[in-house]
């Protein structure tokens, strides 16, 4: 049994974790603490990288100290450390893998270095023995990747996007139709009195087996929509882009899962908290028969359960880092 100090400060959020478990054992989390920044980002309409990485410097000690207490758990008894390592903010990635590095290396404990990216493919995982073979999309503020996965650490990218994230697109037009950061909650509100249909926004890259993503696009769209039409309705637009949106990351999904035959679907990712997205998703996989796994709604957003759970796989899979690898904030999956 082995107990893992998981830190990710990947971008606007500070967290802490601590795991437990063992090869071919169902983990679990003993404490999961983070501070979010939203209320300190808002005011600027999205994240300021140097108030991101000094707010992570002044939470990060409180936090440690927090999930300790939480867990019952004694530094000492700690087994490995571990941090996200890419992709994300350069100076914000340095504050967690740099504490994290520290407390290895006094303590004289293993360090293992973890993409967040994986962190949340697996996330939908994280109550069981073994991940399965799956198609994970994951679909946040940053990222939107669809990725063949065998097993933990076997996976092959299928489709990513080329411009815009699907949570990026969410809080840009969510800053055109003059709503509070992130747009991403405020659209999903908006649109529950609107008419998904006021509006027919693009569907990119839909033809053929394209599985890549643009979402700009569709952002240029209703930019166009709003200069144009003065009279439009904020809950109209905001259905139907949302409704544009989960119609290409339900429909791309799906064609992925087809081209693999995989009979799993796993999603993750902030954007995953969206109640359209998820009916969507649910709708479909009945449809075709498919299992569908969707991340906890506590490992969605940007947390280190989800670190520390893709980080003790690769410890348990004799996967050590050396005290001296850099972050990158551009690291690939």
């Amino acid at each position: 049994m082995s107990i893992f100090l998981a830190i990710e400060s990947s971008c606007d959020e500070t967290a802490v974790a601590i795991l437990r478990g063992e090869p071919g054992g169902v983990s679990e989390v003993l404490a999961s603490e983070i501070a979010s920044q939203i209320e300190e980002h808002r005011e600027h309409g999205g994240v300021v990288p140097e108030l991101a990485s000094r707010s992570h410097s002044l939470s990060l000690n409180g936090l440690v100290e927090q999930a300790l207490s939480t867990a019952g758990i004694a530094m000492a008894n700690i087994d490995v450390f571990g941090a996200t390592m890419g992709p994300g903010l350069a100076s914000s990635l340095l504050v967690g893998s740099t504490a994290a590095k520290a407390m290895s290396c006094v303590s004289g404990k293993p360090f293992v270095g973890v993409n967040h990216l994986e962190g949340h493919l697996l996330s939908p995982f994280m109550d069981r023995t073994e991940v399965p073979r799956h198609v994970g999309l994951i679909v946040s503020g940053g990222h939107t990747l669809l990725m063949e996965v065998n097993s933990a650490g076997n996976y092959t990218r299928l489709g990513s996007t080329r411009d815009d994230a699907a949570g990026e697109a969410f809080d840009k037009v969510g800053k055109m139709l003059g709503l509070p950061y992130p747009g991403g909650p405020e659209i999903e509100k908006a649109a529950r009195n609107g008419n998904s249909r006021a509006y027919d926004f693009p569907r990119s890259m839909m033809q053929g087996g394209e599985l890549d993503f643009s979402f700009s696009g569709l952002k240029t769209a209703v930019l166009y929509t709003l200069q144009k039409d003065r009279q439009a309705k904020l809950e109209d637009i905001a259905a139907s882009f949302q409704a544009a949106v989960v119609e290409v990351l339900v429909d791309k999904t799906i064609r992925a899962v087809k081209l693999v035959r995989a009979e799993t679907v796993g999603i993750s990712g902030g954007v995953s908290l969206n109640q359209q997205v998820r009916n969507a998703f649910i709708e479909r996989c009945d449809k075709e028969g498919l299992e569908l796994v969707i991340a906890e709604g506590s490992v969605c957003t940007d947390n280190a359960a989800m670190i520390g759970f893709a980080g003790l796989l690769k410890y348990f899979a004799g996967k050590i880092d050396g005290l001296d690898g850099d972050i990158d904030p551009n690291l690939k999956l």
